[in-house]
């Protein structure tokens, strides 16, 4: 029998420091509960009490200065694998802060605040997409941070970038909280439907009913990931700490626990932590 022994990954997590930078979205009133400062100090006992080993810190900020802050925090906490930071995707120094950024070790990636962009089509603008070429030039990941209206942008990405990795982040924030799939599911399907799309298991209690959810209600979600992507393109995020909106930390990583009760040990290996792995190119 195989038995297979891999670090447990939360793929998907966020660091602020209130001072540190302007965190111009967490004025809003609902957000009050998350508006302090949260630490890898603050993280720690939370994924140790959950069996977590390793974590992926995504940005929050369209700063350059963030990224190198939580580089620095990295080489402090060695829980803290990898860093899916930020450069200019418009500008033409997006090469040269990307080389920058290669030169740490745990910097895995890039990600842009997609979802808030005025422009609904930001992400296939012309000067945006020469800035994508870069990463899929140096195979450097992409987070895309949709919402359901954007993910039609996918087979676009994909032809102007066809072997850069992408993941979508929180499986582009379906309706959950009002059971809804029919505005989300064709253009989910089309985006597993190529093989350099990946997803985040991540996000979800969120986009659900923040004081009365349950397991079962996102569990359609995730097996329709599943059903779409497959475990092995799939990962867990904890969204920590936007998901204390709705949840513990061990709440969360219980509720995806449950709703992979089902499916094979070698399955839920890469969704907590082997695809995760070897999309980022995390140290073993």
């Amino acid at each position: 029998m195989e038995i297979l022994i891999l670090l447990t990954v939360d793929a998907h997590h966020h660091f602020w420091e209130l001072g540190r930078f302007q965190y111009a979205w967490l004025q809003a009133n609902e957000l009050s509960p998350i508006r302090k400062t949260f630490l890898p100090v603050d993280l720690k006992p939370r994924i140790d009490a959950a069996g977590v080993d390793k974590t992926v810190f995504v940005q929050t900020q369209h700063n350059l200065d963030e990224t190198k802050w939580v580089l620095d925090l990295a080489d402090e906490h060695e829980f803290l694998a990898g860093v899916v930071g930020w450069v200019d995707l418009a500008s033409t120094q997006c090469e040269e802060q990307l080389l920058h950024l290669k030169e740490f070790s745990k910097f895995v990636g890039v990600r842009h605040v997609t979802h808030d962009e005025p422009d609904e089509n930001f992400i296939i603008r012309d000067d945006v997409l020469r800035g994508l070429k870069v990463l899929d030039k140096h195979r450097v990941p992409f987070d895309l941070l949709f919402f359901v209206q954007h993910l039609r942008h996918v087979p676009t990405l994909v032809k102007h970038c066809p072997e850069l990795p992408m993941v979508i982040d929180h499986l582009a924030k379906p309706h959950i909280k009002d059971a809804r799939i029919d505005n989300w599911l064709n253009d989910f399907k089309k985006a597993a439907s190529f093989p350099n799309i990946f997803c985040k298991l991540s996000g979800m209690v969120t986009e659900a009913d923040w004081k009365h959810w349950t397991p079962d209600q996102l569990k359609t979600y995730v097996d329709i990931a599943l059903d779409c992507f497959g475990p092995q393109r799939c990962m867990f995020g904890s969204d920590w700490p936007v998901c204390e909106l709705a949840g513990t930390y061990e709440q969360i990583y219980g509720a995806l626990e449950n709703c992979l009760q089902g499916t094979s040990v070698a399955e839920r290996t890469a969704i907590f932590g082997g695809t995760a792995t070897a999309l980022y190119g995390l140290a073993k």
